[in-house]
C-alpha cells in the first residue's frame, strides 16, 4: 500500500498475521469464513443492530463483519492488551471510529458493565472457548430476543449436545438452529434475561464450565 492510499480490510489481516495474530490457514479463507457469520445470524443483522465479536485476536470475524455491513455498531473485545492495541489501530486506519469500538478487556469483565450488559442484538464468536465459557461470556451481553452466532466443528448438525438445552436454559439461552453453509454454525436464542449471578469471576468459566 502506497502512502495516502486508504487501507482495505485484507490488508490490514495480512499485517495482523505478520505479527502472529491470526493463526495459520489460507487468508482468503478465513475471510470468507467470517463473512458466512453475517448468513448465519439472518435477519438478526438489521440496520443499526449492535454487535460484539468475543476474542476478536486479530480481527477475524469483527473487522469482516463491519465491512459487509456498514450499518452495523460492532464491538471488538478481547482481553490481550497487545490484540486490544493492534484492533484500535486498525479500526483508526479503517476510519470506523464512529460505529467500531474496541474493548481490551476480559469477557467477564464486560459482561457486568451497565452499558453493556443485557444491551447486545448479537454476539458472535470464532474460536473463543469451549461452548461453556462461550454461553457463560456472551449470555449477559445479549438483550431478550439476541443471538448468538458460534462457529462450530465440522458437521455440527450431529452436535446438538454440545449446547445441552438445560445449562443453556440456566443462562437464558436456546438452541433456535445449526446453519451448515460451506461451514457450520451454531444460532442461539437470549430467550429470558441472563440470570445476575452471571458470569462468574474472571477464569471461572474455564475452570468450572456449567456444561
Amino acid at each position: 500500500m502506497r502512502s495516502g492510499e486508504p487501507v482495505t480490510v485484507l490488508e490490514i489481516l495480512r499485517e495482523a498475521r505478520e505479527v502472529g495474530a491470526l493463526g495459520p490457514g489460507e487468508l482468503e479463507a478465513q475471510v470468507a469464513h467470517a463473512s458466512a457469520f453475517v448468513d448465519a445470524a439472518g435477519p438478526e443483522l438489521f440496520d443499526d443492530a449492535w454487535l460484539v465479536d468475543l476474542g476478536s485476536g486479530g480481527g477475524i470475524p469483527g473487522l469482516v463483519i463491519a465491512a459487509r455491513c456498514p450499518t452495523l455498531r460492532v464491538t471488538l473485545l478481547d482481553g490481550r492488551v497487545q490484540r486490544a492495541a493492534l484492533l484500535e489501530r486498525a479500526v483508526d486506519r479503517l476510519g470506523w471510529g464512529e460505529r467500531v469500538t474496541v474493548l481490551g478487556e476480559r469477557a467477564e469483565v464486560a459482561g457486568r458493565r451497565a452499558e453493556l450488559r443485557g444491551r447486545v442484538d448479537v454476539v458472535v464468536a470464532r474460536g473463543f472457548g469451549r461452548p461453556a465459557v462461550t454461553g457463560e461470556c456472551a449470555a449477559p451481553l445479549l438483550r431478550v430476543g439476541g443471538r448468538l452466532v458460534v462457529s462450530e466443528p465440522p458437521g455440527a448438525v450431529a452436535a446438538i449436545p454440545r449446547w445441552p438445552a438445560g445449562p443453556c436454559d440456566e443462562l437464558g439461552l436456546e438452541l433456535v438452529r445449526l446453519v451448515e453453509i460451506q461451514w457450520s454454525f451454531a444460532v442461539l436464542a437470549q430467550v429470558h434475561v441472563c440470570p445476575s449471578r452471571f458470569p462468574r469471576r474472571v477464569g471461572i468459566p474455564e475452570k468450572r464450565p456449567l456444561f
